[in-house]
């Protein structure tokens, strides 16, 4: 998957996660976009583990499933991010 598209599918995967995580996220366009794409990894690595069993790092393609594993990898991001600021500040 080429930059651009992995940038397309990280503003829909955070913005979407976003709007689904409750309260407030900080952070403008640029950290909805890593978010995203962080997501995406996230996503694709746990659905690449719950269908072969291993555990090895994957992106999942541009489609609606893999918008649906990103914006899930996305949601597990936000909750490790937060979790982690809460307990910083």
């Amino acid at each position: 998957m080429n930059i651009i598209a992995w940038v397309v599918l990280g503003l829909l995967a955070g913005a979407i996660a976003k709007a689904i995580y409750p309260g407030y996220q900080g952070g403008g366009i640029l950290a909805t976009i890593v978010l995203g794409i962080v997501g995406a990894f996230i996503g694709g690595t746990l659905g690449v583990f719950l269908t072969t069993g291993t555990l090895a790092l994957a992106a999942p393609t541009f489609s609606i499933a893999g918008l649906g594993l990103a914006v899930l990898g996305a949601l597990i991001a936000i909750f490790i991010w937060y979790s982690f600021a809460r307990r910083a500040v």
